[in-house]
């Protein structure tokens, strides 16, 4: 298989490239330059936002060239992918768009599908629409060029190595610095999440299948719960902590911020259900595989040792997790 990676230098992208290259098959990696391809990736650069930044396509070693599959990661502004899907509809077979759970309009059903309700986005949209419409909007960018030959794929929480957001990586750092750590209950709170490479297995393995349309693609409701999540990350990282769980409703009375600063939580209710309770039939039935928590969580934890033990955040992402003072002040509240 011949893949063209829009992107393909970091997390998603860079896990999609490195299982096509495992595979034996053919990877083009365009990006802008700012982090080096994966090894025996064939490397075009470009600035997707610039005037001709797509020049490199159709020019020198890339002229008149197709592929099988175009695997595609943006997340702004929605005419990117516009005018990439033009450029690429006659010279690509099929068209892989990493979208997101964020297109359902909030808050969306517990057990919603593939046919819940998403929000109003256009393709010609710039940047100043929210991450929920600027990834719909690709997602239309894609199903106009390519019709039936676009895979939609709908992920939600990503996680494991070369995580740029922060979600696990803040809670492997914490077990590790150990202490008494305010766990966030209640405690068997079903998750749902998938480990990076098993999304990148599903989407070439969809890709080269033929399949289209929209797929969620998350693990089941309940894979993991939120006592497993810690408890793992504290086993993976040999951590002398100590877990204090608090009720959800005291974490909220004192002003912690779900998701945001305790990464990966989120309290009952329409957030739960919108993050947690997405149905991914579909994706089971065409082979979606999620391998164990204490995988994801030992392969991550080892990554982040490799790499000093800080891991790389996104520019245009905020940070994630609670500051020690507030961990300390909630902890103190919650003991009365």
């Amino acid at each position: 298989m011949r893949v063209l990676m829009l992107g393909g230098t970091e997390f998603v992208g860079r896990a999609i490239t490195e299982a096509a290259l495992a595979r034996g098959w053919e990877v083009t990696v365009f990006h802008r330059g700012h982090h080096a391809a994966p090894p025996g990736a064939e490397a075009l650069l470009g600035d997707r936002t610039a005037p001709d930044g797509l020049a490199a396509l159709h020019t020198g070693p890339a002229a008149g060239r197709s592929w099988d599959l175009v695997v595609d990661t943006w997340s702004k502004a929605p005419y990117v992918v516009r005018d990439a899907v033009a450029a690429l509809a006659r010279r690509a077979g099929r068209y892989v768009y990493i979208s997101s759970g964020s297109v359902y309009r909030y808050p969306s059903a517990a057990g919603h599908d593939e046919e819940g309700p998403v929000v109003d986005a256009s393709p010609d949209a710039g940047p100043d629409v929210d991450y929920a419409r600027a990834k719909r909007g690709g997602e239309l960018a894609a199903l106009a060029a390519f019709g039936e030959r676009a895979l939609l794929v709908r992920a939600g929480l990503i996680v494991g190595p070369y995580e740029n957001i922060g979600r696990l990586p803040w809670w492997l750092g914490r077990m590790a610095k150990g202490g008494l750590v305010l766990a966030p209950g209640p405690r068997d709170s079903p998750l749902q999440y998938v480990d990076v490479r098993d999304l990148a297995r599903w989407c070439l393995d969809a890709g080269a299948a033929g399949l289209g349309g929209a797929y969620n693609l998350i693990s089941p409701s309940g894979h993991t719960t939120m006592d497993e999540l810690l408890t793992t990350c504290q086993r993976v990282t040999g951590g002398e902590a100590t877990l204090r769980w608090v009720a959800a409703e005291t974490l909220l009375a004192a002003g912690v911020e779900p998701w945001t600063e305790l990464p990966l939580w989120a309290p009952g209710g329409e957030l739960h259900d919108a993050l947690y309770r997405t149905d991914v039939s579909k994706a089971l039935a065409a082979g979606l595989r999620c391998r164990p928590l204490a995988h994801t969580a030992a392969d991550t934890w080892t990554w982040l040792q490799a790499i000093g033990g800080v891991a790389p955040h996104r520019p245009d992402r905020s940070r994630v997790g609670l500051t020690p003072e507030k961990e300390a002040r909630v902890l103190r509240a919650a003991a009365g």
